[in-house]
């Protein structure tokens, strides 16, 4: 009944959004751009219509359940009264990475654990992947100086490396598992950039513990705080339309929810017997494994639950612009391999849906382009004449709340509650933290979309990719790379301009939204990533979060050493 109410509610917003769409393009009838255009508009209703649908009911469900997070997580368990009665594998994935990055955190999440008095249960396990023989050279120093400096405390620390990165980091985690793994009752699965706190990881243990048919509990993800301008103004603006969107989500999903890869605690026995991949029709590796391991644990009758709770669990989000693009690009390669995938024997329909979800994430984006083009040729060539300007900017308007629903009512929920808004600095910090990140969100949206557009041709053609390892660092982005990478959407902005100033009129200023952005690609790349605009932002304390407000202090008072 949940799903069947929440079906309707978000059939009813892509009906009023389609109704918009026929007062913008009926009146004087209707030209073949203008078929084009309503065609792309109905076909990105259902992730709009999803956007819109999750934000207000995961508003409702915070602003009025005394608890939210134990509305959506049946058994969900705050406040432990007890030490573990299970075995904990902290599972690290290592590839080519920066050591003295990742152990910090670590150092941190081991010292809360010893604290709590959880120490005998748990095990840190670093997966390597490391190929290269001077980075593993070094990584190999870097975790022994570690190992020595905790020697003698509770939590044991170990290391594996892999001779082959065979399934990627899937392959890694199912080989550990097959292999040491299998000793233990759970294992938190993390990323290299992952950050929890212990007591986070102990409310997932307690939770998992009481509820023997859950597989795994996914939390949420906040960003760390971070040194550049792009990932903090992006990460702001993320971390309040997840905690709408999620507890949305949880309340119609039930048990059969998502599985965001890591800063999870998983059930290991049910891990090993159920979310086993095997290679694609075409004998490629699944790339985005994380949804279709929660897939297959929904047909086995496993449950997988997110909680909407992003206190203790962070990750750190891509530093750059380009390297934001680049992530976009292994997503989009990875979800695309789900058309492959929807036809599996045993599903059930939730967990297609799941797919298919993944799927619209992506595929919306070049409907947006074809919408963008169509307008500008219908302009261009005389169509549009009749068009009532209050219908398409109440139409434009209504199309930006709703896609945007979910940070936008996740910053009403902070302005509501002084209490949550305080940690970032109060509502007046809110507030200004919020119009800087949708002055950003403008500017990066359709260099994205059409950023996703080109990934999407280009996969179409046959062109494929891996997983290669990320760039975490904060660096800077010169004119000429900025200028290589970002020549398509310049060119693109600067012919749908062309055209809408030739055709006359007003037709320019209602596309200078999504045109503008796309000629401002390559100064807005290098803005982004320049030192002295992000320490202008720290300085001013505009879109802080909580984290950064109160940084963590170093491990048990000393700071770690990884030199080699």
């Amino acid at each position: 009944m949940r799903r069947l109410g929440f079906s309707l509610f978000c059939t009813l917003i892509a009906l009023a959004l389609a109704g918009l769409m026929l007062r913008v393009l009926a009146p004087g009838g209707w030209t073949g751009w203008e078929v084009v255009m309503a065609l792309a508009w109905l076909g990105t209703l259902p992730w709009t219509a999803l956007c819109a649908g999750n934000a207000l009911l995961g508003l409702a469900l915070r602003l009025g359940a005394r608890d939210p997070v134990a509305a959506v997580v049946p058994g969900w368990q705050p406040a432990p009264a007890a030490p573990p009665r299970t075995r904990t594998a902290i599972a690290v994935c290592l590839r080519n990475e920066a050591m003295e990055a990742v152990l910090p955190p670590l150092a941190r999440l081991l010292d809360g654990l010893e604290q709590a008095g959880a120490g005998q249960s748990f095990t840190l396990w670093l997966l390597s992947d490391t190929q290269d023989p001077a980075l593993a050279a070094r990584e190999d120093a870097a975790i022994a100086s570690f190992a020595t400096q905790r020697d003698g405390r509770p939590i044991a620390i170990r290391h594996r490396r892999r001779a082959e990165n065979t399934g990627f980091k899937a392959g890694n985690v199912m080989e550990f598992l097959d292999g040491p793994g299998q000793e233990f009752d759970f294992f938190l699965c993390l990323d290299a950039d992952s950050e929890m706190s212990a007591r986070a990881v102990l409310r997932l243990v307690a939770t998992l513990e009481g509820q023997p048919r859950l597989a795994i509990l996914q939390q949420l993800i906040a960003g760390r705080p971070a040194e550049s301008a792009f990932p903090r103004l992006f990460q702001f603006g993320m971390r309040a339309g997840m905690r709408l969107w999620a507890t949305g989500q949880a309340w119609w999903q039930e048990g059969e929810g998502p599985y965001w890869g890591h800063n999870a605690l998983i059930r290991v026995a049910a891990f090993r017997a159920h979310a086993r991949l095997e290679s694609l029709p075409d004998g490629r590796a699944i790339l985005s494994h994380d949804q279709v391991e929660a897939v297959r644990l929904h047909a086995a009758g496993w449950a997988v639950r997110c909680v909407p709770e992003e206190e203790g669990s962070a990750e750190g989000n891509p530093p750059t612009l380009p390297d934001f693009l680049a992530r976009d690009a292994r997503w989009g390669a990875g979800n695309m391999q789900y058309f492959a995938l929807l036809r599996l024997p045993g599903l059930t329909p939730m967990g297609r849906w799941q797919l298919v979800q993944a799927i619209l994430l992506f595929l919306s984006a070049p409907l947006w382009l074809v919408l963008l083009l169509g307008g500008v040729m219908n302009a261009a060539t005389g169509g549009g004449a009749a068009t009532p300007p209050g219908a398409l900017a109440a139409l434009l308007l209504a199309g930006w709340l709703a896609i945007h629903a979910p940070k936008l009512l996740g910053y009403a929920e902070l302005l509501l509650r002084p209490a949550l808004a305080a940690p970032y600095g109060g509502r007046g910090a809110v507030l200004r933290g919020a119009a800087a990140e949708i002055l950003f969100t403008t500017l990066l949206d359709p260099v994205s979309l059409a950023h996703k557009s080109r990934v999407l041709a280009g996969l179409a053609l046959g062109r494929r990719s891996g997983w290669a390892p990320q760039n975490r660092a904060a660096r800077g982005v010169a004119w000429g790379g900025a200028a290589r990478l970002l020549w398509p959407q310049t060119l693109l902005g600067a012919a749908g301009m062309a055209a809408l100033l030739a055709a006359g009129g007003t037709a320019w200023l209602w596309g200078l939204p999504f045109l503008g952005p796309l000629l401002l690609a390559i100064p807005f790349a290098v803005a982004t990533a320049h030192p002295g605009l992000s320490a202008a932002l720290r300085r001013a304390g505009l879109a802080r979060t909580p984290e950064e407000a109160a940084p963590q202090p170093e491990p048990s008072g000393r700071r770690i050493s990884v030199s080699s």
